[in-house]
């Protein structure tokens, strides 16, 4: 006797077809994908830094997002040992930090502009502040509502200021661009989706598959896009704070080569792979350099 992916016997002993109503898990399955849909599209709202339209759940206040970093801000610094605040390296990295927050409203408003949105000024509610953190990852982190920190180890292979501010400008980005809430939103939806394949009756085999696909054809793409946009309005940050955009492409080779080429296949990874970001930041680099341009000249002649 074979049993479909619903659970209903499709042939009778006698070898005729049931016949009879829909099955219910049937109709469960289509109430999951209404209500999958109906979150979908009541939680969409406008991005202004690239004018698209992101899924981030409407219960999820800006606060609330500051709130979370600051208990995740906290709870990291209490396990990882920030160097000396009166350091060298401590006070540099501060100045990086302070003269990208200061361009963080005039590089909102004006992409706002080229997308013909509002500024959403989120960045009103956060709470700045970094520390540099010891440790030999190459790695740095702005969480929602502001809190940073970078790694020592970053700072050999950034080897400068400027390369500096464009891993901490791509940082920043992901916070002004309320990536954390979006995240969280598509979580709930992968919920949706799983809660719908265990009430529909689908076995865990095939439950595995559905989140597989699910993760591969959407949650995947969707981080790697994320990692593209904060590089986009992370290097037009650094570039109107004053540093040079053009360090953005050597940064990317030492990085990869201080990982050793070790990076996944891009369509199994949540970063582009090097050659994908570097060719995405050689595109932009035109578009960096007005910016420098236009708001760096700004802030020397003031």
């Amino acid at each position: 006797m074979r049993q479909n992916p619903f659970g209903d016997q499709r042939y009778q002993g006698n070898g005729r077809q049931r016949r009879g109503g829909i099955n219910p898990r049937f109709i469960i399955l289509i109430l999951f994908a209404l209500y999958g849909a109906y979150y979908w599209f009541s939680n969409r709202t406008e991005d202004p830094y690239t004018g698209e339209k992101v899924l981030i759940d409407s219960s999820i206040s800006v606060n609330e997002e500051v709130a979370m970093g600051l208990q995740a801000y906290q709870d990291i610094l209490s396990k990882e040992r920030p160097i000396d605040p009166n350091s060298q390296t401590a006070r540099q990295v501060r100045e990086i930090a302070k003269r990208l927050i200061a361009k963080v409203p005039e590089v909102e408003a004006a992409l706002a502009a080229e997308n013909g949105k509002q500024p959403n000024q989120v960045w009103q509610e956060f709470e700045w502040d970094v520390q540099v953190i010891q440790s030999d990852q190459a790695n740095a982190f702005c969480l929602p509502g502001g809190k940073m920190a970078v790694y020592t180890g970053l700072l050999p292979v950034a080897g400068n200021a400027d390369a500096v501010a464009v891993v901490m400008g791509h940082e920043i980005a992901h916070a002004l661009l309320r990536h954390g809430a979006q995240r969280m939103s598509q979580q709930k939806l992968g919920q949706i989706g799983q809660m719908a394949g265990a009430m529909g009756g689908l076995d865990p085999q095939q439950q595995q598959m559905m989140q597989a696909a699910m993760g591969y054809g959407y949650l995947l793409p969707y981080a790697r896009k994320h990692e593209t946009q904060a590089d986009a309005v992370g290097l037009m940050l650094a570039a109107a704070a004053c540093f040079d955009p053009n360090e953005a492409v050597p940064l990317w080779e030492r990085m990869s080569q201080a990982s050793g080429g070790q990076a996944p296949p891009e369509f199994s990874s949540t970063h582009p792979n090097p050659g994908t970001r570097i060719q995405n930041l050689q595109q932009l680099m035109p578009k960096a350099m007005e910016y420098r341009q236009k708001f760096c000249d700004q802030a020397v002649a003031r």
